[in-house]
Protein backbone atom coordinates (compact mmCIF):
# COMPACT_ATOMS: atom_id res chain seq x y z
CA UNK A 1 0.00 0.00 0.00
CA UNK A 2 1.44 3.32 -0.95
CA UNK A 3 0.78 6.15 1.58
CA UNK A 4 2.69 9.91 1.19
CA UNK A 5 4.51 11.01 4.84
CA UNK A 6 3.17 13.82 6.49
CA UNK A 7 6.09 13.65 8.86
CA UNK A 8 9.30 12.06 9.11
CA UNK A 9 9.06 8.45 9.83
CA UNK A 10 11.95 6.84 10.81
CA UNK A 11 13.39 4.11 9.13
CA UNK A 12 11.01 4.90 6.51
CA UNK A 13 11.09 8.54 4.74
CA UNK A 14 11.13 12.20 5.05
CA UNK A 15 7.60 14.54 5.21
CA UNK A 16 6.52 14.24 1.32
CA UNK A 17 8.33 10.83 0.51
CA UNK A 18 5.26 8.51 -0.80
CA UNK A 19 6.73 5.24 0.44
CA UNK A 20 5.22 1.27 0.09
CA UNK A 21 4.23 0.29 3.22
CA UNK A 22 1.69 -2.93 4.44
CA UNK A 23 -1.90 -2.34 4.59
CA UNK A 24 -2.05 -3.10 8.22
CA UNK A 25 0.81 -0.85 9.50
CA UNK A 26 -0.79 1.90 7.44
CA UNK A 27 -4.03 2.12 8.39
CA UNK A 28 -3.10 1.02 12.37
CA UNK A 29 -0.55 3.35 12.83
CA UNK A 30 0.51 5.42 9.97
CA UNK A 31 -3.00 6.95 9.27
CA UNK A 32 -4.19 6.46 12.83
CA UNK A 33 -1.77 8.75 13.88
CA UNK A 34 -1.90 11.03 11.22
CA UNK A 35 1.59 10.92 10.01
CA UNK A 36 0.42 10.34 6.66
CA UNK A 37 -2.42 9.86 3.45
CA UNK A 38 -3.20 7.20 1.22
CA UNK A 39 -1.19 8.39 -1.64
CA UNK A 40 -4.45 8.88 -4.26
CA UNK A 41 -3.82 11.52 -6.87
CA UNK A 42 -6.17 13.76 -4.91
CA UNK A 43 -4.20 13.42 -1.22
CA UNK A 44 -1.16 14.21 -3.49
CA UNK A 45 -2.01 17.18 -4.63
CA UNK A 46 -3.49 18.51 -1.97
CA UNK A 47 -0.36 17.52 0.02
CA UNK A 48 1.48 19.94 -2.33
CA UNK A 49 -0.84 22.36 -1.93
CA UNK A 50 -0.59 22.58 1.97
CA UNK A 51 3.50 21.66 1.84
CA UNK A 52 4.51 24.77 2.89
CA UNK A 53 1.96 25.05 5.80
CA UNK A 54 2.68 21.59 7.18
CA UNK A 55 6.83 22.55 6.82
CA UNK A 56 5.95 25.41 8.81
CA UNK A 57 4.18 23.77 11.37
CA UNK A 58 6.76 20.97 11.69
CA UNK A 59 9.68 23.46 11.99
CA UNK A 60 7.73 25.23 15.14
CA UNK A 61 7.03 21.78 16.70
CA UNK A 62 10.17 20.64 16.19
CA UNK A 63 11.68 23.82 17.99
CA UNK A 64 9.45 23.54 20.85
CA UNK A 65 10.47 19.56 21.14
CA UNK A 66 14.50 20.88 21.04
CA UNK A 67 13.91 23.09 23.66
CA UNK A 68 12.21 20.72 26.22
CA UNK A 69 14.91 18.14 24.98
CA UNK A 70 17.41 20.74 26.44
CA UNK A 71 15.84 20.05 29.76
CA UNK A 72 14.77 16.95 29.63
CA UNK A 73 17.67 14.69 28.27
CA UNK A 74 19.68 12.62 30.96
CA UNK A 75 16.97 13.49 33.61
CA UNK A 76 16.44 10.59 36.26
CA UNK A 77 13.41 10.25 37.63
CA UNK A 78 11.84 7.69 40.88
CA UNK A 79 9.70 5.63 40.67
CA UNK A 80 8.10 3.30 43.87
CA UNK A 81 6.87 0.04 43.08
CA UNK A 82 6.93 -3.28 45.01
CA UNK A 83 8.94 -6.04 44.56
CA UNK A 84 9.88 -8.93 45.98
CA UNK A 85 13.71 -9.64 47.98
CA UNK A 86 15.37 -10.71 45.28
CA UNK A 87 14.42 -7.48 43.52
CA UNK A 88 11.43 -8.83 40.71
CA UNK A 89 8.88 -6.78 40.80
CA UNK A 90 5.38 -7.52 41.04
CA UNK A 91 4.07 -5.95 37.74
CA UNK A 92 6.26 -3.88 35.57
CA UNK A 93 7.06 -0.22 35.11
CA UNK A 94 5.00 0.99 32.27
CA UNK A 95 5.06 3.73 29.48
CA UNK A 96 2.75 5.25 31.68
CA UNK A 97 4.27 5.68 34.98
CA UNK A 98 7.42 7.11 32.99
CA UNK A 99 5.44 9.70 31.59
CA UNK A 100 3.91 10.63 34.47
CA UNK A 101 6.73 10.57 37.02
CA UNK A 102 8.11 12.95 33.95
CA UNK A 103 4.87 14.91 33.98
CA UNK A 104 5.10 15.56 37.69
CA UNK A 105 8.50 16.44 37.82
CA UNK A 106 7.18 19.35 35.15
CA UNK A 107 8.22 17.62 31.96
CA UNK A 108 5.12 17.68 29.96
CA UNK A 109 5.20 14.21 27.99
CA UNK A 110 2.83 11.90 26.24
CA UNK A 111 2.86 8.20 26.98
CA UNK A 112 2.84 7.77 23.55
CA UNK A 113 6.03 9.92 23.02
CA UNK A 114 7.58 7.42 25.63
CA UNK A 115 9.56 4.10 24.10
CA UNK A 116 9.89 1.31 26.84
CA UNK A 117 12.54 -1.30 24.63
CA UNK A 118 13.03 -3.38 27.24
CA UNK A 119 10.06 -4.46 29.59
CA UNK A 120 11.04 -2.93 33.28
CA UNK A 121 10.54 -5.59 35.38
CA UNK A 122 12.76 -5.36 38.41
CA UNK A 123 14.41 -2.85 40.68
CA UNK A 124 17.32 -0.50 39.13
CA UNK A 125 18.15 2.49 37.15
CA UNK A 126 16.70 1.66 33.40
CA UNK A 127 17.51 3.50 30.46
CA UNK A 128 14.15 5.21 28.04
CA UNK A 129 13.85 6.34 25.33
CA UNK A 130 11.54 9.73 24.46
CA UNK A 131 10.42 10.45 21.21
CA UNK A 132 9.43 14.52 21.62
CA UNK A 133 9.06 14.70 17.89
CA UNK A 134 9.86 12.49 15.04
CA UNK A 135 13.13 14.37 14.58
CA UNK A 136 14.04 14.88 18.10
CA UNK A 137 14.20 11.74 20.59
CA UNK A 138 16.01 12.26 24.63
CA UNK A 139 17.16 9.39 26.60
CA UNK A 140 15.65 9.36 30.55
CA UNK A 141 16.39 7.04 33.72
CA UNK A 142 13.89 5.20 35.74
CA UNK A 143 15.85 4.60 39.40
CA UNK A 144 12.82 2.01 39.84
CA UNK A 145 12.77 1.36 43.99
CA UNK A 146 10.99 -0.37 46.99
CA UNK A 147 11.62 2.91 48.99
CA UNK A 148 13.16 6.25 48.02
CA UNK A 149 16.01 5.31 50.45
CA UNK A 150 16.93 2.28 48.37
CA UNK A 151 16.44 4.89 45.33
CA UNK A 152 19.15 7.20 46.46
CA UNK A 153 21.18 3.86 47.34
CA UNK A 154 20.88 2.93 43.65
CA UNK A 155 21.68 6.01 42.17
CA UNK A 156 25.03 6.05 44.40
CA UNK A 157 26.00 3.01 42.15
CA UNK A 158 24.68 0.08 44.61
CA UNK A 159 22.54 -2.66 42.86
CA UNK A 160 19.49 -4.04 44.72
CA UNK A 161 22.00 -7.61 45.15
CA UNK A 162 24.83 -5.77 46.18
CA UNK A 163 22.52 -4.06 49.03
CA UNK A 164 21.13 -7.96 49.98
CA UNK A 165 24.64 -8.68 50.07
CA UNK A 166 25.93 -6.40 52.14
CA UNK A 167 22.68 -6.53 54.99
CA UNK A 168 23.31 -10.55 55.15
CA UNK A 169 26.83 -10.02 55.62
CA UNK A 170 26.36 -7.28 58.45
CA UNK A 171 24.01 -9.72 59.89
CA UNK A 172 26.08 -12.46 59.88
CA UNK A 173 28.66 -10.48 61.66
CA UNK A 174 26.54 -9.24 64.39
CA UNK A 175 25.43 -13.09 64.81
CA UNK A 176 29.43 -13.74 64.80
CA UNK A 177 30.10 -10.68 67.46
CA UNK A 178 27.20 -12.19 69.56
CA UNK A 179 28.76 -16.03 70.10
CA UNK A 180 31.87 -14.26 70.70
CA UNK A 181 30.79 -12.23 73.13
CA UNK A 182 29.31 -15.68 74.66
CA UNK A 183 32.55 -17.40 74.38
CA UNK A 184 34.32 -14.37 76.16
CA UNK A 185 32.26 -13.82 79.22
CA UNK A 186 31.97 -18.01 79.60
CA UNK A 187 35.67 -17.72 79.42
CA UNK A 188 36.00 -15.11 82.41
CA UNK A 189 34.18 -16.99 84.56
CA UNK A 190 36.18 -20.05 84.22
CA UNK A 191 39.45 -17.81 85.16
CA UNK A 192 37.61 -16.45 87.65
CA UNK A 193 36.75 -19.77 89.03
CA UNK A 194 40.20 -20.84 88.79
CA UNK A 195 41.58 -18.16 90.96
CA UNK A 196 38.71 -18.57 93.29
CA UNK A 197 39.23 -22.22 93.40
CA UNK A 198 43.37 -21.39 94.24
CA UNK A 199 42.63 -19.22 97.14
CA UNK A 200 39.76 -20.75 98.62
CA UNK A 201 40.05 -24.51 97.56
CA UNK A 202 37.05 -24.07 96.28
CA UNK A 203 35.35 -23.94 92.52
CA UNK A 204 32.17 -22.10 92.38
CA UNK A 205 31.34 -23.25 88.87
CA UNK A 206 31.57 -26.61 89.86
CA UNK A 207 29.77 -25.94 93.04
CA UNK A 208 26.92 -24.46 90.86
CA UNK A 209 26.94 -27.36 88.62
CA UNK A 210 25.94 -29.59 92.02
CA UNK A 211 23.24 -27.95 93.47
CA UNK A 212 21.79 -27.78 90.06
Amino acid sequence: MQVILLERVAKLGQMGDVVDVKAGFARNYLLLQGKALTASKENIAAFEDQKAQLEARNLESRKEAEALAERLDGQRFVVIRQASDGGNLYGSVSTRDAAMVATEAGYSIDRKQVLIRQPIKELGLHDVEVHLHPEVMVNITLNVARSPEEAELQESGKSIQQLAAEEEAEAEFEIAELFDDIGSAASEDEALAEVVEEQTGENPVEDDETKS
